[in-house]
């Protein structure tokens, strides 16, 4: 169910630059109420029943089942205008077998006894007709019985907020930001998701989790008319596994007047100059360059080389496990799916694992992978760390990445304390361009804010800056960490992974890092050939 941004016009008579706009019409909230009245009256348990002993009758070694409802909701606005607004949701079920190590699944949006036992059918006998062709027989680590109910920790449910309060924020906070003198547009966003999850299987758990994820934005640019050039700076604050509180805690307007003050600002900076300079690179930024480097390359199904969709493979071996001094001794990565406010962070993973937080870098030592139930029997280890996850009910699910974030210091520095230890260096913000090989080994790196560093102060605007290393290389030159006071969290709500593609939202925090002697480009240098 999707309210166009047509019909939202026409029923609401929402126009440029209007003060007060009225409710969606009833036809939308009628539509959601009666798909929300059929997901609530189905019994959940009964029908896990059905598929659970049609599996076991059918001869599998394992089987669960999903019964999924996921609600979205999303509006966008620019300058003083509403551009869309939708809101969707969609409920159905999807059952995984295990059949002569061979993985079987189906799905339908038909949620009675009848399908589900036809679809538990069909799944068997996918993996039946697959498992002629299985080389190597799947097995799983075993997991203790859970029988829970979990709910992802927020204040206020957004789905409960008006679309009104909502319009109107954005429309403010756009407002803010055109105070600059040279700010030409605002674009600006919010975006709501909550999964209503519950999971079935033959070990004998029953699990129901309810999610709520934020994904607000903005993104300003300024324009000098004389010469055509603009510049743009998206909002630094990003998205949470938190509610409509969001919103009201972090200051998104005063963060989107700066936003415009530094877009306009970047028309005059200075173009920086090639070559080797120190980094201090901000929590904002940093996100991005752990989640490609140090994030994709620890999944071991990519390691193992079974994956290679969308980010490649590895160069994390198994052979390097214990042995690679992948960073600096004093950096620590850690997967969390437990990290309060993490996108990543849930009760249980789709294969009823419960949640847990583990090293992947100990002593900048590359130490463990992010494992799934199948993925740790085929190496040896006794259990999974929980990374199973499927982004619907009609997906499969399959190793996805956990929350992974890079530890604070434990001397308490602040930002301008690595600052200080720096000659000519460039400080940066937010996260932009990036380009990385199917390894995760070569990569390049661009931002939003550049600035440059002196004599341990920050400097005037730079821009056209991107930086370029090996993983090793560039993580072994760390040499500083902020403190906890300095840890922030950022992540992706849209990471990309398998074939058919799937999409998962998922956290990194840091505190602000030193790097020394890492290769600088210029941007917006011509070169021949």
């Amino acid at each position: 169910m999707t309210t166009s941004r047509r019909d939202f016009i026409k029923t609401a008579g929402v126009a440029a630059g209007a003060l007060t706009l009225p409710q969606l019409p009833s036809w939308v909230s009628n539509a959601a109420a009666a798909e929300e009245a059929a997901a609530a009256a189905v019994d959940k348990n009964a029908l896990a029943d059905v598929a659970l002993q049609t599996a076991r009758k059918l001869g599998v070694t394992y089987a669960d089942i999903r019964i999924n409802r996921y609600r979205s909701e999303s509006i966008n606005t620019r300058e003083q205008q509403v551009q869309n607004v939708s809101r969707g949701q969609n409920f159905g079920f999807g059952v995984r077998v295990l059949y002569k190590g061979t993985w079987g699944f189906a799905s339908s949006r038909s949620v009675t006894p009848e399908d589900v036992r036809r679809i538990t059918q069909q799944a068997v006998d996918i993996a039946r007709a697959n498992s002629v062709y299985q080389r190597k027989r799947i097995s799983l680590v075993p997991v203790e019985k859970v029988v829970a109910n979990w709910k992802s920790a927020f204040e206020k449910d957004p789905f409960e907020v008006s679309i009104d309060d909502k319009i109107q924020f954005l429309l403010s906070l756009n407002a803010s930001a055109m105070k600059t003198q040279g700010v030409g547009f605002v674009n600006s966003s919010m975006g709501w998701v909550n999964e209503q999850k519950f999971y079935a299987s033959t070990d004998g758990s029953r699990i129901e989790q309810y999610i709520i994820r934020a994904n607000p934005n903005f993104n300003v640019t300024a324009v000098n008319r004389t010469n055509g050039d603009f510049q743009s700076r998206s909002a630094l604050g990003g998205p949470q596994a938190m509610g409509y509180e969001y919103m009201e805690k972090h200051d998104w307007k005063r963060e989107a007047q700066q936003a415009g003050e530094e877009a306009v600002m970047k028309l005059k900076a200075k173009s920086v100059e090639a070559g080797k300079y120190d980094l201090v690179l901000h929590p904002s930024h940093l996100w991005l360059t752990i989640h490609e480097s140090v994030g994709h390359p620890t999944e071991l199904d990519r390691s193992l080389w079974m994956e290679a969709n969308y980010a490649g493979t590895s160069f994390l071996t198994p052979d390097k496990i214990g042995k690679l001094q992948f960073a600096s001794k004093m950096v620590n990565f850690v997967a969390d799916r437990t990290q309060p406010k993490a996108l990543a962070t849930v009760g249980y993973d789709d294969e009823g694992v419960p949640s847990q937080r583990w090293h992947l870098i100990k002593n900048g030592l590359f130490v463990d992978w992010q494992t799934t139930r199948d993925l740790a029997a085929a190496t040896g280890q006794k259990k999974s760390y929980g990374c199973n996850h499927s982004d619907s009910w009609g997906s499969i699910s399959f190793p996805r990445m956990p929350n992974i974030s890079l530890e604070p210091g434990s001397d308490n520095k602040s930002l301008d304390d690595l600052i200080a230890g720096v000659e000519k260096g460039i400080l940066i913000y937010g996260d932009g361009s990036y380009s990385i090989d199917q390894q995760r080994y070569n990569f390049q790196f661009g931002g939003q804010v550049f600035w440059e560093i002196k004599n341990g102060k920050r400097g005037e605007m730079l821009r056209d800056v991107a930086y370029q290393s090996r993983t090793t290389d560039f993580w072994n030159s760390l040499d500083g960490l902020g403190g906890q006071a300095t840890y922030e969290l950022g992540g992706s709500f849209n990471d990309g992974k398998g074939e058919p593609g799937q999409s998962n939202a998922v956290s990194h925090g840091c505190p602000p890092a030193r790097f020394r002697q890492v290769n600088v480009l210029n941007t917006a240098a011509k070169t021949t050939s």
